[in-house]
């Protein structure tokens, strides 16, 4: 299939896959372009560059070139919300056309990645991005390949659905209930509702109203029934998530006819967190550290309500493995494996 050729022979020839360049310490990048004619002052060139022989590619009928079956499988995999870029050196980058939530299908991505010589590699599912940023690659482990493995990638796509995808992020009407007498009774400043109203914010949704109750079931029962009749569309409760005696806040979302998705949840910060739902509308109990820890299961579990995911208990059962924060003294949440 391919003809090895001296390159001071190779004056006319076409090249048919790229060829990097690198400079130890300094860059990596392609030096020809496939498809470059080689001329006569290319010749030094290639010797310094460690190439004595060039490869004409004469590929037998059911095989593809890298190039090719690269796009043949991101083609496959893409959702809405992706594109793909040119091959470069063999490659097809995958970048999202929107902000949004990136969506994975992990247990799909591994049955591709199972195939010998086929590999694709994603950033973490149910992370934020922003647009045109990159999210995947994938290409073949040799210059060609069966067509029949690029087939079986199509296939595993076709099963399953996108193997990557964007999701867009609602713009909901959030009603905000604050717990506390310390906070109602004017002891201490709400230093709370500031942060979820900012962090709702920069989700692209907006805080409709913050209502201020006690430490009391019927009235935040109440701030609650309030706040959906003003046409909120999810609901943040902070304060009183603990377990001691006068928290009351997940008896309150519960007795509002909260259904409970779960109390409690396997991240480090965040462990106090609740999910329920009143018909179609989530309601979120949010623990007191999330007032100052950068990154909490809020970050984790928020986007995804926003994406229109309806959780399930199932589905905080997983975050055990990467619910870890390590509180980094530099946090670059997302970018990092809390969460993933």
């Amino acid at each position: 299939m391919m003809k090895e050729i001296r390159v001071q022979d190779a004056i006319g020839q076409v090249l048919f896959h790229d060829i990097t360049r690198i400079v130890p310490g300094e860059s990596s990048g392609r030096a020809y372009k496939k498809g470059q004619i080689i001329g006569p002052d290319d010749v030094e060139k290639l010797l310094k560059l460690g190439k004595d022989h060039i490869y004409v590619l004469d590929l037998a009928e059911g095989y593809l070139h890298e190039d090719e079956a690269a796009l043949r499988i991101a083609k496959a995999a893409v959702g809405k919300g992706i594109q793909m870029l040119p091959p470069v050196e063999g490659k097809v980058r995958l970048q999202a056309t929107r902000s949004g939530l990136l969506k994975v299908n992990v247990a799909a991505l591994a049955r591709i990645n199972a195939i010998n010589g086929v590999v694709f590699a994603t950033s973490h599912s149910n992370r934020p991005v922003a647009a045109r940023q990159l999210v995947a690659g994938t290409r073949i482990i040799p210059l060609y390949t069966e067509e029949a493995k690029i087939a079986q990638v199509e296939n595993i796509c076709r099963d399953f659905g996108p193997i990557i995808e964007v999701l867009p992020l609602r713009s909901l009407k959030v009603g905000l209930v604050t717990t506390g007498n310390e906070v109602y009774h004017h002891r201490i400043e709400d230093k709370f509702g500031p942060v979820m109203i900012d962090k709702i914010k920069r989700l692209g949704s907006s805080v409709i109203r913050q209502i201020l109750v006690p430490d009391n079931i019927t009235l935040t029962v109440q701030a609650i029934r309030d706040l959906i009749a003003e046409g909120a569309e999810m609901l943040v409760l902070t304060g009183g998530m603990s377990v001691d005696p006068d928290d009351r806040t997940p008896a309150s979302i519960r007795a509002a006819g909260g259904v409970e998705v779960t109390y409690g949840s396997p991240t480090f910060p965040g462990a106090m967190f609740m999910l329920a739902y009143i018909d179609d509308i989530p309601v979120v109990g949010v623990p007191g550290c999330a007032m100052y820890n950068k990154a909490t299961i809020f970050d984790l579990v928020v986007p995804r309500l926003l994406a229109g995911e309806r959780l399930t208990r199932a589905d905080f059962s997983a975050m055990g493995h990467g619910g870890l924060c390590l509180a980094c003294s530099d946090c670059s949440f997302p970018a990092c494996g809390f969460g993933a």
